[in-house]
């Protein structure tokens, strides 16, 4: 192909849609590069479900118009940001279409002006800029671009240049970020931005794409030990981050109160990163309380809307299980989806549930739940997505599971945001929910309904099985990839073996105890019928008086989930 002179509106389109199936191949890779203390642990995935809603939005678009592309590319970002990496990524997008939306030639010297917009509007979303991460390396991509195009280089060379300082600029990173050399990874933020310069080229020159690594590098078991050492001891070279709760949400506010906006939550976290403007704004902070993160803006006469909260506490302990991997596949195969029981008969009390797997949804719906969110350890659903199946239920009073830990403060909101009288029962885990339901009364009133349930639910002992993906250490002893972990709802990991039957034991052994009566088997898509058979033999004939219930869950990722009433 014939090298391109200028990046027109076909040209740019083909970047951002080139640029989004490389962050979507090399997304695995990314995450593994993600080390705690550095908040966002799913950089990959992150970049690319933001850029999955920037081509959804620029599909949309009139693929002939520069103005109609630019407009689209700026409001995908700014609406399909995910995470602290997503939320700066969009900025950058929006700071290059804006700059490219007023130069109508797409020139070596217009890219320029527009990856230094892109790296002025990165600084200016995060309230306390740190070197050594995607900013450094947009900086100096940005600076490079702009030393080359002052001798009217031609566009390929400028975007060479970009590129190159950027590289370095990664393998600087982690002489910037002590937290980096530690762990022995460049930063993934950086890495995942030089795929864009990637896809220009390759758009532009017809440069090959770089190829994911099948197995990319990630820090090993004493790297991640040193990191948590130079997290516990505080050593100041790096704004370390305490907060245990990740909150994003949308925010309708006007432009001249966002420097307020930004200030309150200056004193109440960290990890803050504001993007937009025109009265809508993406906002993402790490905090150690959700309720002031979204008081600041309704204090502010702002009015927050579709809010996001992950544990980060929760996501650092389970590295072993690779959550951000499970989100990854999550991101491929499923969506968040909710229905709710149109046409069932009014009641007194509804419940709406969150769950992930048919079996588990139809099982729900035959103990009387109205209402079912798709949703779970992977892919926590929104405020949004629970208020809108509230609202259709059939009853003025509801009573939501969220079955999640990470749900549960996303459930808290709802009732704020409903006509209907909203209660949330905090349930964590499918069988918690199970043990709620037995007692569910539609009949009988809200309060009466979350007494009850309460009740049964701190009567219940939950445990689950999964797979690591990733190498590491626990208090039951070394994880192996391959592994099979025992999970202990309040304990943790209390077995690891490679056999999955041998941990379902060893879980059993901790659950069961000497006052279980009922056991509860929820069985999930990985499920084998022969392992689930030598289950029940095991059961039979090492706790012959217990009464042991099976279902089919079909949820995945836990082939087994197990409680114990």
């Amino acid at each position: 192909m014939s090298t391109l002179e200028r990046l027109d509106v076909h040209a740019l389109r083909n970047v951002i849609t080139t640029f989004r199936d490389a962050v979507r191949d090399h997304a695995g890779g990314l995450n593994r590069l993600n080390v705690y203390p550095v908040p966002d642990g799913d950089t990959g995935t992150n970049m690319a479900r933001t850029l999955e809603a920037v081509v959804a939005e620029m599909e949309g678009a009139d693929a002939d118009s520069l103005d109609a592309t630019c407009d689209a590319i700026s409001h995908g970002s700014l609406m399909g940001a995910r995470g602290n990496s997503g939320v700066i990524l969009s900025q950058i997008l929006r700071g290059l279409a804006t700059t490219l939306k007023d130069k109508t030639e797409g020139t070596g010297e217009r890219v320029a002006d527009a990856l230094s917009a892109a790296s002025v509007g990165a600084y200016q979303a995060v309230l306390k800029p740190i070197e050594g991460t995607i900013l450094t390396v947009v900086r100096e991509s940005a600076d490079a671009a702009k030393a080359a195009s002052a001798d009217d280089a031609p566009l390929v060379d400028v975007l060479r240049a970009a590129r190159e300082a950027g590289r370095r600029a990664l393998a600087s990173t982690p002489d910037l970020l002590p937290v980096l050399k530690d762990a022995g990874v460049v930063d993934a933020g950086g890495a995942g931005y030089l795929l864009l310069l990637d896809a220009a080229l390759h758009v532009v020159d017809g440069e090959p794409l770089p190829e994911p690594d099948d197995d990319p590098a990630g820090p090993s078991a004493d790297q991640l030990e040193r990191v948590a050492h130079r997290a516990a001891a505080h050593d100041g070279e790096i704004d370390v981050s305490e907060q245990r709760y990740e909150v994003m949400y949308f925010l309708d506010l006007a432009d001249e109160r966002i420097d307020e906006f930004k200030a309150g939550w200056g004193a109440i976290g960290d990890s803050i990163v504001v993007v937009g403007g025109d009265g809508i704004w993406n906002c993402h902070v790490h905090t150690n309380d959700i309720g002031a993160a979204i008081e600041v803006a309704i204090d502010l006469d702002g009015r927050p809307k579709q809010i996001r909260v992950t544990d980060l506490f929760e996501e650092v302990a389970q590295h072993g299980e690779d959550v951000h991997a499970h989100r990854e596949a999550a991101m491929h195969g499923a969506h968040v989806g909710s229905r709710a029981g149109a046409g069932l008969p009014p009641v007194t009390t509804a419940v709406v549930a969150v769950c992930s797997g048919d079996g588990l949804a139809e099982l729900f719906s035959n103990l009387g739940v109205q209402g079912i969110v798709t949703g779970g350890q992977t892919l926590n659903p929104s405020t949004a997505e629970l208020l809108d199946t509230v609202e259709h239920v059939n009853a003025d009073q509801v009573v939501i599971l969220p079955n999640n830990k990470n749900i549960i403060p996303v459930a808290e909101q709802v009732d704020a945001l409903s006509s209907k009288s909203v209660s949330v029962v905090p349930t964590r885990t499918m069988p918690e929910a199970l043990a709620a339901l037995v007692v569910y009364d539609p009949e009988a009133d809200a309060d009466d309904n979350v007494a009850e349930m309460t009740e049964s639910v701190e009567a219940v002992r939950t445990g689950e099985v999964t797979q690591a993906v990733r190498s590491s250490n626990s208090d039951a002893g070394p994880i192996q990839v391959g592994d099979w972990m025992g999970i202990v709802k309040g304990d943790g990991i209390v077995a690891v073996n490679s056999e999955l039957l041998l941990v379902v034991q060893d879980l059993l052994g901790h659950l069961i105890g000497a006052d279980g009566e009922l056991l509860t088997i929820i069985t999930g898509t990985d499920a084998e019928p022969a392992v689930t058979e030598l289950i029940e033999s095991w059961l039979t004939q090492h706790h012959g008086d217990l009464q042991v219930e099976i279902h089919r869950g079909g949820q995945p990722l836990y082939p087994y989930l197990f409680g114990v009433e």
